[in-house]
């Protein structure tokens, strides 16, 4: 298989009040085409709404169908609009963040999608938790809301499951599932169509953590690899020392009778940090009358569904369980509401959501944040236009949802807990795929360039190095991969040996994108066709006798039969009997084009004979000249043993093959060679003869 990229055409992002008709991706999506299209209808060049247009063969897939957190309503949403979602066949969800699945109840109740939607089991049971959870503390109004609970309820049923490994088809699409380590149930998908293997990756991290293994490396090699690019040419702490900060500062924070705000989303992050707090607060025994809550309405159904899925983390918790349950916390707190928070003294809280554009985190933080002995940890990656993305640049102030602004005197402290890999593990992971082409989503423009940058000083001396693309949303990246068609022989026709110069025929059928020769009794096994055949009779009147009958059509090669019913075979296909009774002429044959051709053509000779006033030939035409015939038979073939039976009959042998010819009727009436016998024929029918 080879691949061929054809360079980018100059970059166009749509807005939401463009005219879409005029956008609409056009696409050579023919089964035949060679043409391969991606193109991020979100993530390209920036964090947020994962949606990844997938164009090959007639097929087309959705990879992801997130929003965008710093944005709100229909402006939250990928560029679906340039797609027509009735024609998706397949929408694969990679895990349960917002990012990367919250635009997805809309799309399967707000559109015509017809399609099929997977994930694996985890994503789904989280991610009706999370998307109820988001419903509820959107900070909008609700003619803006994109979907309600009810269509959230509703589209649990379009949801269909799948496991790590277990290989899927839908519409001659193959694909499959790895770990992706990045949270509980986040998978990598590999999808094949004719061939052409594409691996998306998601989020993922190579770093096992306390609870989540680390991303598999697949033992297949794509064609194509769509990976993230969140940190770009980062490179992240060491797992230790990282902990060490972190709990580090929550105990000079508590210790100066602080409250320390830990914003994070309800599922993900939350149970590696509660897992460190936990034990943290066990080893030391002073800080255990200082409070630790996990302030999310999801606490408890979140926790659960963790408890469940134990058997997708890693062998550290698989150990543990047999002991205890590592997910029942000695120190922690379940907090429903503010309404619920007694707020005197230290504390620490893990609130949601991670980018406190809304809800509990951004409640905390507007009330938190005038105090210097309080302290915020931005624990995960934070998208443009968010207020954690915001307050990193430590603003004197802030602007509250109400309007008003409040000065910022708390500490600040970004320690990233985000389960994305760095460029080492990017670099590693590349390395050993080894993909002859490589896609950057998910990642802000400026660090997507340095990594594009990296990677390509990193192949420069290479023979054959990646091409990499790093497209901007609604921007295709084209690619050819042409290969050679293959037939599998099958059935009958596979059990003798194949030799040199031997030639099968049979009937090739073609299924998906995988094509089988057999024969015509092997289709009713192997495929849900069936051979059949068609016999056809036409009976037409004539009034001669069956010499006539055989005059009529002496130009034809004829073989006559002397049965209980005397008949002519006509060119090995066509029975031609007489019923002098009836005064009828019956034609029998296995419906073909060529029988078909010949069975009109005779019908046409005998209605001629009988719209002329006789059914034989003419009375004044003579026999063949047999001496003329000998010579011309002579100049065509080694002629041997040549007789002739009076002027009605001529006998020799041609080649070795016996040949009998009826001089008066202008017939060859024995010949077991075709090649010579269709030869003798087209002699026979020549006006000169």
């Amino acid at each position: 298989m080879e691949g061929k990229g054809i360079p980018e055409t100059t970059p166009h992002v749509l807005t939401r009040y463009e005219s879409i008709d005029s956008q609409r991706l056009t696409t050579d999506d023919s089964a035949d085409s060679d043409l391969l299209e991606l193109t991020p209808l979100g993530s390209g060049q920036e964090v947020g709404r994962s949606c990844i247009y997938l164009c090959f063969k007639g097929k087309r897939i959705l990879l992801d169908c997130g929003i965008h957190p710093g944005l709100h309503g229909m402006d939250a949403l990928p560029f679906v609009d340039v797609v027509d979602p009735e024609q998706i066949d397949l929408l694969l969800i990679s895990h349960f963040h917002l990012d990367h699945c919250g635009a997805l109840p809309w799309f399967l109740q707000k559109t015509a999608f017809k399609g099929r939607c997977f994930m694996t089991h985890a994503t789904k049971a989280i991610y009706r938790w999370i998307l109820a959870d988001y419903i509820k503390v959107s900070n909008i109004a609700t003619d803006q809301m994109l979907y309600t609970e009810a269509d959230l309820e509703q589209s649990m049923d379009k949801i269909e499951t799948i496991d790590f490994h277990e290989e899927k088809q839908v519409s001659g699409v193959r694909f499959w599932c790895y770990n992706a380590g990045h949270v509980l149930g986040a998978a990598m998908f590999m999808i094949e169509i004719a061939g052409v293997k594409v691996l998306y990756t998601g989020d993922f991290s190579r770093q096992e953590d306390r609870h989540l293994m680390s991303a598999e490396i697949p033992a297949i090699r794509p064609d194509v690899l769509i990976i993230e690019s969140t940190y770009g040419t980062h490179i992240h702490e060491k797992r230790e020392e990282r902990e060490a900060r972190f709990t580090g500062i929550v105990y000079d924070t508590v210790s100066r009778g602080g409250r320390c705000l830990i914003p994070v989303f309800a599922l993900g992050r939350a149970q590696e940090l509660l897992l460190i707090l936990d034990e943290y607060w066990s080893q030391h025994p002073e800080l255990h009358d200082i409070p630790i809550y996990y302030a999310s309405s999801l606490a408890k159904k979140c926790m659960s569904v963790y408890q469940t899925y134990i058997y997708a983390m890693n062998n550290r918790i698989k150990k543990q369980i047999a002991v205890s349950n590592p997910f029942v916390f000695k120190h922690i707190s379940n907090l429903k509401s503010i309404d619920h928070f007694d707020d005197v003294g230290p504390c620490v809280i893990l609130a949601s959501p991670g980018v406190m554009q809304s809800g509990l985190s951004r409640e905390l933080f507007e009330s938190w944040c005038p105090d210097s002995r309080n302290c915020c940890i931005i624990a995960g990656y934070c998208p443009e236009g968010t207020l954690a993305k915001q307050v990193l640049a430590e603003p004197e102030e802030i602007q509250a949802l109400s309007g008003q602004r409040i000065a910022r005197k708390c500490q600040i402290e970004y320690i990233s807990f985000s389960a994305h890999t760095d460029y080492q593990q990017t670099s590693e992971f590349v390395r050993a795929l080894r993909p002859p082409h490589i896609i950057l989503v998910h990642g802000e423009a400026n660090e997507m360039n340095r990594l594009k940058a990296a990677l390509q000083r990193e192949y420069e001396d290479s023979v054959s190095p990646p091409v990499l693309h790093n497209p901007r949303n609604t921007v295709p990246v084209r690619l050819h991969f042409r290969g050679e068609k293959t037939a599998k022989v099958m059935g009958s026709l596979a059990i003798d040996p194949p030799k040199a110069g031997h030639k099968l025929s049979g009937v090739l059928v073609k299924r998906n994108f995988a094509y089988h020769l057999l024969a015509p009794t092997d289709l009713s096994k192997y495929t849900d066709m069936a051979m059949s055949t068609i016999s056809q009779k036409l009976s037409v009147h004539f009034g001669g006798t069956f010499e006539d009958l055989c005059n009529c059509l002496s130009h034809f090669e004829c073989e006559i039969s002397d049965g209980k019913v005397r008949s002519v075979r006509v060119m090995r296909q066509i029975v031609v009997a007489l019923n002098t009774g009836a005064r009828l002429v019956t034609l029998e044959w296995v419906a073909s084009p060529v029988a078909d051709m010949y069975a009109d053509s005779i019908i046409a000779v005998l209605l001629k004979s009988e719209s002329n006033g006789y059914a034989g030939r003419p009375v004044d035409e003579k026999p063949l000249n047999s001496t003329l015939l000998t010579d011309l038979l002579s100049d065509m073939f080694a002629v041997e043993g040549l007789t002739t039976d009076g002027e009605t009959v001529m006998k020799c042998r041609i080649d070795g093959t016996d040949v009998e010819i009826d001089l008066c009727r202008k017939q060859l009436l024995k010949c077991s060679d075709e090649t010579i016998s269709s030869m003798i024929t087209k002699l026979l029918s020549c006006p000169a003869s």
